[in-house]
């Protein structure tokens, strides 16, 4: 009887012997993942469920007596392990004898451990540079109801996030600016208007913000693998990795939102947090990373250009967990609002909304007025943008007055309308 397990190293098999096979329990599999894997019994966490290995609490099989056959175990059956210890160490190799040659290739040219030390191994990363996300309560929901109620998860939608990395590396996002894109079930093509950009990026430096990381949305119709579950597409991988290397910040984030199906059959809207791996970014810095994958391309499974090792073989697909970092998320209450309609999506945003949002909010003082990222936006399409939006969106980060002139503008341009 064979049981797949699968880890941060890779997929591995266990032998469990025919004749044991009636009574294997719990703390048989787990003495047999010691001897044949090197993993420390105590050490070991067994789930059936492919959360573990992105850090989340998941139930395990922690009753060592119960046998494998009441769990629904059987012949290529799949697991998950976790391992609070590194793995047993591998006996050392045979001493070298003083006689024997460098290596197969002559004094002057590579030795097998030369091209052994130049192989790329891809393993796990552990730590993420970013050790926190937490995401304004009021962006984020905005954004998950747009994609829940009027785009029902049937397309990707994505956004990209702006606000704060602080000393100790944690991050605050306070806003989700939504660029122009296309998209389909599995495909998200951003169109990215470099002049609106310039924009978005004058009001995020005068509010004292930068942008952070990106996040997208996951389709419920998204490809099946035959391979398994995954948790980001080959292709998800590969545009996270372009767009974290172009942000050049170390705590760049990638946001995925998904609807998950409760045990009860509701549905709840999710969001995680991810980094890309140093070694991914590295890959896709030199070109080894395949983003241009076909139709039939497997989208659990990763694809370079050249040979790596993973778990010990020579292959060139990666099992996309490889390249996922997880990060802690939480949300919390920023300092501005979210209540004005949003940019490019399908209702076009014009100065009727503007007039709209000003006369519902008369009884505030202006400067809250125009405390939303999404109708400065809209304002800087009148305004200079190196001097007049810097200037008004710190009026807004310090919440101070408005300057007369400013206001006259907002309410003509809203009276126009």
């Amino acid at each position: 009887m064979i049981v797949r397990i699968r880890s941060r190293e890779g997929l591995e098999r266990v032998s469990i012997p025919e004749s044991s096979r009636s009574s294997a329990t719990v703390a048989t599999l787990r003495s047999l993942i010691e001897s044949q894997l090197g993993v420390a019994a105590e050490a070991q966490t067994l789930s059936l469920d492919p959360r573990l290995l992105l850090g989340q609490e998941v139930s395990s099989l922690s009753d060592p007596s119960a046998s494998l056959s009441s769990l629904g175990l059987s012949h290529g059956s799949l697991l998950y392990l976790s391992s609070s210890l590194p793995r047993l160490s591998a006996p050392p190799p045979p001493p070298r004898s003083a006689f024997a040659p460098a290596g197969s290739f002559g004094r002057n040219k590579m030795t097998i451990d030369d091209l052994i030390a130049r192989q790329i191994r891809i393993t796990r990363q552990e730590n993420p540079h970013c050790v926190s996300a937490s995401f304004d309560r009021a962006s984020a929901n905005a954004f998950q109801l747009y994609v829940s109620q009027t785009l029902a998860f049937s397309i990707k939608r994505a956004g990209f996030l702006y606000g704060h990395v602080a000393s100790d590396s944690s991050l605050s996002v306070q806003f989700i600016y939504e660029p122009p894109q296309q998209a389909t079930e599995d495909l998200l093509t951003l169109l990215r208007d470099p002049n609106e950009e310039r924009l978005v990026n004058a009001i995020a430096s005068g509010l004292g913000m930068t942008r952070v990381g990106f996040v997208f949305t996951q389709a419920v119709g998204r490809k099946k693998s035959h391979t398994g579950e995954y948790t980001l597409s080959a292709r998800e991988v590969a545009q996270a990795a372009a767009l974290q290397a172009e942000g050049a910040t170390p705590e760049w984030v990638t946001a995925v939102v998904k609807l998950e199906v409760d045990e009860d059959g509701g549905a709840d809207v999710h969001f995680e947090a991810f980094q890309m791996s140093d070694m991914c970014l590295k890959l896709f810095r030199d070109g080894s990373l395949e983003t241009d994958l076909p139709e039939d391309a497997d989208p659990r499974l990763s694809r370079v250009n050249k040979e790596v090792v993973v778990a010990g073989k020579d292959t060139k697909e990666v099992d996309n967990d490889f390249f996922l970092v997880p990060v802690k998320i939480s949300d919390h209450q920023g300092p501005l609002q979210c209540t004005f309609p949003i940019e490019n999506r399908i209702t076009t945003v014009t100065l009727r909304a503007l007039k709209s949002h000003l006369d519902n909010s008369k009884n505030m003082p202006f400067v809250k007025r125009i405390s939303d990222f999404h109708l400065l936006l809209l304002l800087s399409k009148f305004l200079d943008v190196n001097s007049d939006v810097p200037a008004l969106a710190e009026c807004v980060k310090n919440q101070g007055t408005v300057p007369e002139g400013y206001q006259l503008l907002i309410e003509s341009l809203a009276a126009a309308s």
